[in-house]
């Protein structure tokens, strides 16, 4: 088992982690515990009554957080002829096709998300064992593969993300950086909450938020009411 460092032990006593907190509480209370000497990101770990191995209990999405994530997002699109220009022009980082998956191969993923236009799938498919188990790979569900370039790229640049429920029923997203501020991390918590509620499956029994806490990159999590939900979202 790992050892916890001091200031994480001394962060960890000053939270009372065993207590709920409404999420004004909670919010104040990860920034205040900050103690890492770089701009920590807020995290929440939202547990839900599902049960993933079932298709009809799969929760997957995306959301656009009103106040972005904080970090520059840096966008490669696997397109050829206009729309390579046109994903250019839309300010991505990158744009190519077959370049760009040699480059991949190679050892190169210097990017953070990854669009590619319908055509082009099939090359990109290749290397989908590359940029699959690191959360790159382009997906129709997620609105990653499309013609529609500009508008993928703009979202993605505006602090699009993707979500999707792991086997234990958890969803892990980040909200933004400690420098946000309580007022922007909770628009971004109220988007992100508001869009697990709506992807609620019809099949899910119970209490649907079983659990929500939220911590820091290096901070203990602080365990939040889950039924303060409404307020924040109303």
């Amino acid at each position: 088992m790992s050892k916890r460092g001091k200031k994480y032990l001394e962060s960890s006593k000053k939270l009372f982690s065993k207590t709920k907190r409404n999420f004004t509480e909670a919010i104040q209370m990860a920034i205040d515990s900050s103690y890492a000497k770089f701009d920590e990101t807020i995290d929440v770990a939202v547990r839900l009554a599902v049960d993933p191995r079932h298709a009809d209990q799969m929760v997957r999405g995306t959301v656009i957080l009103p106040n972005g994530l904080g970090k520059e997002v840096k966008v490669v699109v696997f397109a050829k002829g206009e729309k390579e220009k046109e994903a250019l022009d839309a300010g991505a980082d990158f744009a190519g096709n077959d370049d760009l998956i040699e480059k991949i191969k190679g050892g190169w993923f210097g990017f953070d998300k990854a669009v590619a236009t319908p055509d082009v799938m099939g090359s990109v498919g290749k290397i989908g064992k590359l940029l699959g188990p690191r959360g790159l790979m382009p997906n129709a569900k997620t609105g990653t593969v499309t013609f529609d370039i500009a508008k993928a790229v703009n979202e993605l640049k505006a602090g699009k993300i993707d979500f999707r429920v792991e086997k234990a029923g958890i969803i892990h997203a980040p909200m933004g950086k400690v420098s946000f501020g309580i007022e922007r991390i909770t628009q971004n918590l109220a988007a992100f909450l508001e869009t697990i509620l709506r992807l609620k499956p019809a099949s899910s029994k119970g209490t649907y938020l079983k659990s929500i806490a939220i911590s820091t990159t290096m901070g203990p999590g602080i365990k939040i009411d889950a039924a303060s939900v409404k307020d924040l979202i109303k």
